[in-house]
């Protein structure tokens, strides 16, 4: 144990700036990191899943931006952000900050790609604020299905949870390797990296509010996936669904249940987990390009 916490108490800071440069915004009195990249073509905004931050695109990012405006964020209590104490870290919550982040960087509208529980937050936003949202790219979505990982459905409960997502070096290989396919993609830099957004103060405590708000020890909640799955054929913009066949985290099985949004395409990726943008990010890119430029 001692030996863990000198491990853990020497570990160097990671460039932040090495895969873009951060960027900050005001956003309903949040201060908000974010990074920008391209300088034409329609605005695409990157949202990352929950324990998330920016560096989760950093193989995207700057592919993407040969053809767009790709702005990928940090949600309020993730990554660099600000981390209020009294936000509800829910998904109508997310949802107006992704509308108020796109006011705030002067933007119509754009095209939404979520990642597992910014897959939710991306389809929360189409439904509740339509007019902003021109098409939505879904990656192993939440929020369309109860099923879920057990160890997260066991940090939902209270006091285990505060034990489950304490955070460690350890803990952060751990997590790593179990939402990817292939273990062998998980460096140190990214573990290191991983650590220290989770000590950051005020992580833990947002991480397991946004958790609770979607989740319980049965699963995603009624009250997170019931207002989505009652609402999917109303959404009118073109939407693609990714997921990694893999995938321990979400079952692939939900990328069905989206088939009832009307204008949809799925992508499955073979050999791998929760993912793809990071696990296979050539053909990930490829796949959200051809998408939205169609």
């Amino acid at each position: 144990m001692l030996t863990r916490v000198l491990e853990e108490k020497s570990v160097a800071t990671v460039d932040l700036h090495k895969y873009s440069q951060d960027r900050t915004t005001q956003v309903g009195g949040v201060q908000v990191r974010y990074w920008s990249e391209g300088s034409q073509g329609s605005p695409v905004i990157l949202i990352h899943g929950i324990g998330g931050y920016v560096e989760n695109w950093w193989p995207n990012n700057r592919t993407l931006a040969r053809q767009h405006r790709v702005f990928a964020v940090d949600l309020p209590g993730f990554g660099r952000s600000d981390k209020p104490v009294d936000a509800p870290y829910d998904m109508p919550y997310f949802a107006t900050f992704v509308r108020d982040f796109m006011t705030a960087l002067s933007l119509e509208s754009a095209s939404l790609v979520g990642h597992s529980m910014g897959g939710g937050v991306a389809l929360q936003t189409a439904l509740t604020f339509p007019q902003k949202v021109s098409r939505l790219v879904l990656v192993d979505s939440a929020g369309l299905g109860r099923e879920m990982n057990l160890v997260l459905r066991v940090a939902s409960l209270p006091v285990l949870g505060e034990v489950v997502t304490r955070p460690s070096l350890e803990g952060s290989r751990s997590l790593i390797k179990a939402i990817v396919h292939d273990p062998a993609l998980v460096i140190d830099e990214d573990v290191r990296f991983d650590y220290e957004i989770s000590i950051l103060p005020g992580a833990q405590r947002a991480f397991l509010k946004a958790l609770r708000s979607l989740a319980n020890v049965s699963g995603q909640k009624h009250t997170f996936t019931g207002p989505i799955l009652d609402h999917l054929p109303a959404i009118t913009q073109p939407t693609l669904v990714l997921w990694g066949r893999d995938d321990t985290v979400i079952p692939m099985k939900h990328a069905d249940v989206a088939r009832r949004i009307p204008d949809i395409r799925v992508r499955i990726f073979e050999h791998c987990g929760h993912m793809p943008q990071f696990e296979h990010p050539d053909d990930f890119d490829q796949v959200v390009q051809e998408f939205l430029a169609d």
